[in-house]
């Protein structure tokens, strides 16, 4: 089957490339340049973006199916430019699609659409969106908006739209760290307190085997979510602690001073003009994102691997990298970091 993928030189494209690949597809990569080239894993790559649907209409030519997976993870930018790249992006894609007949898209969303809640409880596909729970976090609220643009194009038979719902990807091979900046952040011994939410996250290649399944096994007007364990994000640090040998912090924050700090470092930020993402991270993290993946393991074959082999495959190729990245700018994490060298307690 000849199929299109956007959003193929990140971190789950390019498993999921070598993936369609492995099943003996035929790969056209959607890239914006030619530099991000994927002819090395034996796909094609074809120049083009979500937000010029020229480029699109000429990718889409001749293709069966498109995984529509472009995208970009940014808690702190620019609501309207997420809103754009997400939203406007996938109707873009789809229009371009249903013009050339294709016979599937495949939209990759997330989770955090509708498993996320402040109390501790486990969702599954029948939850409605967490609109107001997401209300302050562009991304998500980005991607509710595209998923609801996907479902309603296949409620109106443009085109048949199968929809995906990952949580948290980790696992090797992140180049840009975009999903791994939590392992970044805790091996530079950022965390000076444990969030006291929990957390599901699933290997990004056990991700990619099922989406590669769904493009004959998914169910056209339906969402698949895919997570490992739910666990309380105290037992991911201690697990994290365990594979890395970095010492988790012991003090785990109450709700009410988790909230506290997310509204001061958040307050810090803009009126600091201080970057980084810090404030909205700590009021995720006080935040339950528990899943229920039986929908995947049913009809798409979805198996999660031992959460310790995926946190230490992504430690050891982190580190493989060579010394770790700090945060670029002046950041909040940064004054705090600074402030305990001074007290003498980092």
């Amino acid at each position: 089957m000849k199929v299109l993928v956007t959003g193929a030189t990140g971190f789950l494209g390019r498993w999921l490339v070598r993936e369609l690949l492995a099943a003996e597809h035929e790969v056209q990569a959607l890239v914006r340049s030619e530099s991000f080239s994927l002819e090395r894993l034996g796909a094609r790559s074809v120049k083009g973006d979500v937000l010029d649907p020229q480029s699109l209409a000429e990718a889409c030519e001749g293709v069966e199916a498109v995984f529509h997976l472009a995208g970009s993870v940014n808690h702190q930018g620019e609501p309207s430019q997420t809103y754009q790249v997400h939203v406007d992006g996938t109707r873009n894609v789809l229009r371009a699609a249903a013009k050339a007949g294709v016979g599937r898209v495949l939209h990759m969303s997330s989770s955090g659409t509708s498993a996320v809640s402040e109390e501790e409880r486990i969702h599954d596909e029948r939850d409605p969106y967490a609109t107001r729970t997401v209300r302050r976090w562009p991304y998500y609220l980005a991607k509710i908006f595209s998923e609801k643009v996907a479902l309603e194009a296949h409620a109106r038979g443009d085109v048949p739209v199968v929809v995906l719902n990952p949580s948290l990807l980790l696992g090797p091979e992140d180049e840009r760290l975009s999903s791994s900046d939590v392992l970044v952040r805790f091996l530079n011994r950022e965390l000076a307190a444990l969030p006291p939410g929990g957390i599901n996250f699933v290997d990004v290649r056990d991700c990619a085997q099922a989406c590669a399944k769904a493009l004959t096994d998914g169910r056209p007007g339906e969402r698949y979510l895919m997570g490992g364990p739910n666990m309380t994000l105290e037992a991911f640090f201690v697990l994290l602690s365990k594979v890395s040998g970095v010492k988790a912090p012991a003090f785990v924050a109450s709700k009410k001073l988790n909230r506290t700090a997310s509204r001061v470092i958040s307050g810090l930020e803009a009126v600091g003009g201080l970057e980084g993402d810090e404030g909205v991270s700590y009021e995720m993290g006080g935040h339950f994102w528990y899943l229920d993946a039986s929908k995947a393991r049913r009809e798409l074959g979805f198996r999660a691997r031992n959460p310790e082999v995926t946190l230490r495959e992504a430690v050891q190729w982190i580190r493989s990298r060579g010394p770790l990245e700090q945060p670029e700018g002046a950041t909040v994490g940064g004054l705090i970091r600074g402030l305990q060298r001074v007290l003498g307690r980092a």
